[in-house]
């Protein structure tokens, strides 16, 4: 299978020299079409946008709507004095992705590279960026305010697809830098690919020696990494439409986490009992019983602690848990004391080994005590009622066991 860069490298009409431009005076300019892998969605649900976007974005946005925005800088953490020297776009079109890049030569050229990238946005609805919302958008800002332009990003919905990454991705894959998701959802290695952390420095190479031969790798990273974010976000879109085809039960439990937080209690729902592989099914079991409790569903509740109680996965808090239920929903205080009391020992057995062992056995332990007395006091109104009844009926019945005779 090709590398992400051979398929750059043949993809037209870039060009590897010379550079491509309108004029010496002016930013240099390259324009790349690259096909996709299959088409595009012909259009991002309004449901879809708002789980990448974590609520943000509610509204449909058409395929043509989006922007992919990637920028190059002359710094990696931001402040006053870091500029964006390169800013790169996409937008799909047909089966295919078209790539533009605006490179300023110099500090002087600033102002044209921002009027170029307000332009591209005017027929914009949606940037979709990775890391831009902590990085591109405020530092684009930023020089557009410096350059007393008028901010137009402000107006327009984003989505930072780095967060819909990690919400999704993190608990199998730990880091979710871009290129890690090449590796990890589309098996492709980046082959003498420039690190962006030597981005910079490249640039300050050519501005001291105007040698545009070491802008090369520069733009080919930039391109590779707007490819990436429009293949990510295709494939993230439809990872939605169809979570149980995913191949990784950890992104599945993922998902189904990230349906949870949105209340999309069906589908998480959906997710969580398909995760069917030993730790996943455990954390699935768990947040579902956890769900359920929420939603008064307290029978599906304990069957899930239950299961989790019998099985190895059992924790402190599967104990508490059960006894809250059993005593403030299924009025059983003493099947409540029960559960305690077994939770209690298992803590017991645990502590030193685990970090949260001794704070559950506190629990337990107090909610124990609670539920004796309370356990007491109702068998005690129980024995009372019961003696009661017992005079009663005696009383009613007379001497020798007969009814008295009223006169």
């Amino acid at each position: 299978m090709a590398s992400l860069y051979d398929r750059l490298r043949s993809a037209q009409p870039i060009k590897a020299k010379p550079l491509a431009r309108e004029c010496e005076g002016e930013c240099i300019t390259r324009t790349a079409r690259i096909p996709l892998d299959g088409s595009g969605p012909l259009q991002a649900g309004a449901q879809a946008l708002s789980f990448l976007s974590g609520g943000k974005v509610k509204t449909e946005h058409q395929t043509g709507d989006f922007l992919f925005l990637d920028t190059e800088t002359t710094g990696l953490s931001g402040g006053a004095g870091t500029l964006a020297f390169l800013v790169g776009t996409g937008r799909i079109e047909g089966d295919g992705i078209v790539i533009s890049q605006i490179l300023m030569r110099d500090y002087h050229q600033e102002e044209m590279l921002i009027r170029d990238v307000l332009r591209k946005i005017v027929e914009t609805t949606c940037l979709v960026t990775y890391n831009g919302a902590s990085f591109d958008l405020p530092l684009l800002q930023g020089r557009i305010a410096v350059n007393r332009m008028e901010d137009r990003l402000s107006s327009l919905d984003h989505i930072d697809l780095l967060h819909a990454a990690r919400r999704v991705f993190k608990l199998r894959l730990g880091r979710c830098s871009l290129t890690r998701m090449e590796e990890a959802v589309f098996g492709e290695t980046r082959e003498d690919d420039l690190p962006g952390s030597e981005v910079p420095k490249r640039y300050f190479e050519y501005l001291t020696s105007r040698d545009e031969g070491l802008l090369e790798q520069v733009l080919d990273h930039n391109c590779q990494d707007i490819l990436s974010l429009a293949r990510l976000f295709i494939h993230m879109v439809s990872l939605h439409e169809k979570p149980l085809e995913t191949a990784h039960q950890q992104d599945l439990f993922s998902m189904g986490k990230a349906f949870e937080h949105q209340k999309k209690h069906i589908r998480a729902q959906e997710c969580y009992q398909a995760c069917s592989e030993g730790s996943v099914r455990d954390m699935a079991r768990l947040r579902l019983a956890d769900m359920y409790q929420k939603n008064r569903m307290d029978a599906e509740a304990v069957k899930e602690y239950e299961a989790l109680r019998s099985g190895r996965s059992a924790t402190g808090r599967v104990y508490i848990e059960l006894s809250k239920i059993y005593e403030h929903r299924f009025r059983r205080p003493e099947r409540a004391l029960e559960i305690a009391r077994q939770g209690m020992i298992y803590c017991s057995e645990r502590i030193g080994f685990s970090d949260t062992a001794k704070e559950d056995f506190s629990n337990l332990e107090h909610r124990s005590q609670r539920l004796m007395r309370k356990v007491n006091r109702h068998q005690d109104e129980h024995q009372r009622q019961t003696q009661g009844e017992k005079r009663d009926a005696e009383a009613s019945e007379g001497p020798e066991g007969r009814c008295p005779i009223n006169v």
